[in-house]
């Protein structure tokens, strides 16, 4: 009697596991429906705070989406994963979709939410500067970005708003790969070829080579700069169009990631987004967050207005990117955004 009711017992629990996991996944808190989305991102940085904010919150997975986050290394790369169906949303510089429309793609990216509001990498120089001045650069040797991308091109709008030439007044080396520049600055010897004395690096690398005393911090050129729409999550006009609660959701996750970091504190939003970056110390991370919120490098929400847009074509025109505005309403949607703002 006493095994039958034993057995009983242990029958009931089975059942009950089985009701509270029947429709999860491997990864908790995902459910079987769960829509799957890849989502291709440009470069993996403490910047994109409010995303890694949305993914190690669980906000992704509370809308119904089961991410994959892959890390292109480089727009052009992200944008080709994009084009190619390899990704279902790209972020990065929205600068890729105006050279993709531009180049006669029929199934091109539209941008439908911006989340940086300022530039996110730092002027380094080799050596401590304490009254820092962009004329400084003048006959120097700079790591840049890759010619196009709107890292470089940010770092030569400042230096024309400074009436520095960036062509004639210095020498900027664009031909390193994205995301190798830190390392190539730091292993460099005084004689070397490609010896340079500032290089312009995205955290956590600008703060990893001032705290290897291999370089110093010297500049923001998101404070620099001014208001610049940086970056921004795209999609193939087709996926839109056939998804449109995915990218609802999507957007929902995201807006609670912008609530997130508008809300709490540096430090909290380290603690939040370390597993994201299990390489870097705690304190390194505060840092960091800390320098972005007070550099204003968030939006409150994910609208991209046209007022953004038509800086953005500004700053291609005066790198010699783009010679045409190309059609704020053909690259941009708000129909998410401002559903969830």
């Amino acid at each position: 009697m006493k095994k039958n009711r034993l057995l009983s017992i242990l029958l009931a629990f089975v059942l009950l596991i089985a009701v509270i996991t029947s429709g999860c996944s491997g990864k908790t808190g995902i459910s079987d429906s769960a829509k799957k989305v890849t989502l291709n991102e440009v470069a993996h940085s403490i910047f994109y705070a409010p995303m890694y904010v949305a993914i190690e919150e669980g906000y992704f997975a509370e809308e119904g989406i089961d991410l994959e986050l892959v890390t292109g290394y480089g727009a052009d790369k992200t944008m080709t994963a994009l084009l190619t169906g390899e990704a279902d949303i790209g972020f990065m510089g929205s600068e890729a979709s105006v050279y993709t429309y531009l180049q006669g793609a029929q199934d091109y990216a539209v941008n439908f939410a911006q989340l940086t509001q300022r530039a996110g990498n730092f002027l380094v120089s080799r050596t401590p500067i304490d009254n820092f001045d962009w004329n400084m650069l003048k006959g120097t040797y700079v790591l840049g970005g890759r010619k196009g991308g709107m890292p470089q091109m940010v770092f030569e709008y400042i230096l024309k708003m400074n009436q520095i030439d960036p062509d004639a007044d210095l020498t900027i080396d664009t031909s390193i790969d994205f995301g190798s520049t830190a390392a190539a600055f730091a292993g460099a010897k005084e004689g070397d070829a490609g010896y340079a004395d500032f290089t312009v690096e995205f955290e956590p690398h600008a703060t990893s080579l001032e705290t290897q005393q291999k370089g110093f911090i010297v500049a923001s050129l998101g404070v620099d700069s001014g208001y610049v729409p940086y970056t921004a999550f795209s999609a193939r006009k087709s996926y839109i169009e056939e998804n449109p609660e995915t990218l609802l959701a999507f957007t929902k996750a995201l807006q609670k990631g912008m609530d997130y970091v508008a809300d709490h504190s540096a430090k909290e939003i380290a603690t939040v987004i370390k597993p994201q970056f299990p390489e870097t110390e705690l304190e390194t991370i505060t840092t960091i967050v800390s320098r972005y919120q007070e550099q204003d490098t968030w939006k409150k929400d994910l609208v991209y207005t046209e007022d953004s847009f038509t800086l953005l074509q500004n700053i291609l025109m005066e790198a010699g990117e783009l010679e045409n505005y190309v059609p704020y309403k053909d690259l941009v949607t708000n129909t998410f955004a401002e559903q969830v703002k």
